[in-house]
């Protein structure tokens, strides 16, 4: 029987997901994460992107536009301002989304302008449109 530990994925609506999980894979800032049983401890900062993770029934993905993942040697815990399950993702609404960071980051005048909330946008709309491709590639 294989080693297995608890995920817990939380949104700020709900919680998406808890149960007993082989392994995680989490988008970290500097690159992507594998997470397995006895783990060692680790607190960090997800950037937008899919988080996976498997279960007796096999593998299961979700987007998470950001966060932090906390991780125990049983127990992982990931903490999103939005996450979606994958059946959820919408590609033609992260496209509009693109296109509207992307057309208000080069046409607005500078003083008028969030970079950073655009920028963010920006980066969650590429990385639902990702993993959509991903999985699609998958799936065929």
């Amino acid at each position: 029987m294989a080693m297995t530990m608890h995920l817990d994925v939380v949104s700020a609506e709900e919680q998406l997901f808890s149960g007993t999980v082989e392994e995680v894979i989490a988008p970290g800032v500097l690159g992507e994460l594998g997470i397995l049983p006895r783990h060692s401890q680790l607190i960090t900062n997800l950037r937008p992107g899919e988080l996976r993770f498997r279960t007796s029934d096999g593998m299961q993905s979700m987007f998470v536009s950001g966060g932090i993942l906390e991780v125990q040697p049983h127990i992982v815990t990931v903490l999103s301002d939005t996450a979606l399950r994958a059946e959820d993702l919408d590609e033609a609404a992260a496209e509009e989304a693109r296109k509207r960071a992307e057309d208000a980051l080069a046409g607005k005048d500078p003083e008028d302008l969030d970079y950073e909330t655009l920028q963010a946008e920006l980066e969650a709309a590429k990385a639902q449109i990702q993993m959509l491709q991903r999985i699609s590639k998958l799936r065929r």
